[in-house]
């Protein structure tokens, strides 16, 4: 009799479970202990890790989030607060999704194919420039997605010569830097394909030596050294003249974007740019005590980037006593602050006669190497909108604390998005149909969107303006010198109305400055 119980006992187990699956209150009981002991079992590892651990509900229904946005309030703030719809929804995510370790691990350090054709579902295809020292760098096109479906209309790719020549529209080129690591992350890759479903024309760029490239000088660029993205937008400037031209950056890549806006200032060829997750200080993100993990990890990715060139990087510093270092500060400084390089620099300096020896003639020091490679050491001269997104549970970044309100405040060109959640530019969310999306793309490109049209609504004001004051011949003059003069934007300041503090109840935005009244207009200037 035993025997033929135990026999069956499978048989029995099987269909009381499936009974039991009828109710629903069992199977809710059943996920939440098992999202329960997961979510344990999780904080034990990060414990034994030694990594931050951050509180995460279990549903989205138990956050009580919102999106803080600090800045300057100019009527391209109202524009954005009115029609800007993704920026007043916060990113809402159950654990693990919501977890900053998760989304790291997922979204930043999963593996891809560096340099491939074919990533991400997202087909590339690469341009490579060469510069005036005789550096390469490259710009990956993604030209197509491998869903059909997804793709939809394409018929022309958006690289070499047949941009913007397939629509009456002028095409929107999104140029994307990777972080200073230079690795193309799952994340990058994401914000790529949703860019083309969108219709934008996204472009990676990719420093000397990095993702895929040759490095065909016996240097790497500097933290701030914005050179060689200063050549690459001039290119697609010169071979997309009707194209309008955007920015964002991912993690540290925006030292090099913020240093970019700052020394070009009104010169720079873009209309707006956004920062994900950005680093404001680089001196003291590279001296901040970053989870071993993560920072061991980092290491060990820019030690095999140095070591494939080893012997021609030689002859400029201790390649040696680089691949033996225990932090990214150590590294940066053995790299660009060495006696070694301090004679490179003098020998070019030598060897470029006449030529802008602004970064060669320095002193070799830590202290001076960030006074020319700060991302806001030229903050004042940015001349197009920048949207910041930052999270509190960020593990990679210093304190919010340490971020410059004060900038925010006062420029009305920076903006910053504060969420409660979203990790390290992952910034996930819940679709409501059982996945996830990166909330983090959604604002960006939304942004763009909204600050394009708002430009082309001043711009028609303006043209009002010309018509009503000089005719319809100086019109047609102005209008000629718009096509081929470059876009920059210019703050016209009204009369100021009374202070008041901006912060209603019912709005999901918390604005926490003085008011002004400003006035958007567009200025061309060479």
């Amino acid at each position: 009799m035993w025997n033929v119980f135990f026999s069956l006992l499978p048989s029995l187990l099987l269909v009381l479970v499936t009974v039991l699956r009828r109710w629903n209150w069992i199977c809710h009981l059943a996920d939440s202990t098992v999202q329960q002991l997961g979510h344990c079992i999780w904080i034990i590892v990060c414990r034994l890790l030694k990594l931050p651990c951050f509180t995460v509900s279990g549903s989205t229904e138990e956050c009580q989030a919102e999106v803080r946005l600090i800045c300057k309030p100019t009527a391209l703030a109202s524009h954005l607060k009115k029609h800007c719809y993704t920026l007043a929804q916060p990113p809402l995510a159950r654990w693990p999704q919501a977890d900053p370790h998760f989304q790291i691990i997922t979204n930043l350090m999963w593996p891809t194919k560096e340099g491939a054709e074919l990533q991400g579902g997202v087909h590339f295809t690469r341009d490579n420039l060469l510069l005036k020292d005789g550096a390469i760098v490259a710009l990956d096109w993604a030209v197509s997605l491998m869903d059909q479906q997804a793709q939809g209309k394409r018929d022309h790719h958006p690289g070499g010569r047949f941009l913007a020549h397939h629509s009456s529209n002028p095409a929107i080129v999104v140029i994307i830097i990777p972080n200073a690591l230079g690795r193309v992350t799952p994340h990058l890759l994401m914000l790529c394909h949703k860019a083309l479903q969108q219709g934008f024309y996204p472009v990676v760029f990719h420093r000397r030596g990095h993702g895929g490239c040759p490095l065909t000088t016996p240097h790497y660029q500097e933290f701030g050294n914005t050179s060689d993205l200063a050549q690459a937008v001039a290119y697609l400037r010169s071979h997309h003249p009707s194209s309008t031209l955007l920015a964002v950056s991912e993690s540290s890549g925006s030292g090099l974007l913020l240093s970019y806006l700052g020394e070009c200032g009104s010169s720079s060829y873009l209309t707006a740019a956004a920062c994900i997750s950005p680093v404001f200080h680089g001196q003291l993100w590279f001296e901040y005590e970053l989870p071993w993990l993560y920072q061991w990890i980092a290491l060990i990715y820019r030690k095999f980037q140095i070591n494939r060139y080893a012997t021609a990087l030689s002859s400029v510093m201790d390649v040696a006593k680089i691949l033996h270092c225990n932090s990214l500060r150590n590294m940066e400084e053995l790299m660009f602050c060495a006696p070694k390089q301090s004679e490179q620099k003098i020998s070019d300096s030598v060897d470029n006669v006449g030529k802008d020896n602004s970064r060669l003639s320095v002193k070799p020091d830590w202290p001076s190497y960030w006074e020319r490679n700060e991302p806001l050491r030229d903050a004042d001269e940015v001349a197009v909108p920048v949207l910041c997104l930052c999270s509190q549970d960020d593990p990679l970044l210093p304190p919010l604390s340490t971020i410059p309100e004060g900038l925010f405040h006062n420029s009305p060109y920076f903006l910053l998005a504060v969420t409660q959640q979203g990790g390290h530019c992952s910034f996930m969310h819940e679709d409501g149909h059982g996945g996830t999306t990166s909330w983090s793309h959604s604002v960006v490109l939304e942004y763009f969107r909204v600050v394009s049209d708002f430009f082309k609504v001043e711009e028609k004001k303006g043209f009002k303006d010309v018509f009503a004051q000089r005719g319809s011949q100086s019109l047609r003059h102005s209008t000629s010198a718009v096509l081929s003069r470059r876009r920059a934007t210019l703050l016209r300041k009204e009369r100021p109305i009374r202070r008041r503090q901006i912060s209603t109840p019912s709005d999901k935005f918390t604005f926490e400055e003085e008011q002004e009244d400003f006035t958007w207009n567009r200025s061309y200037t060479r």
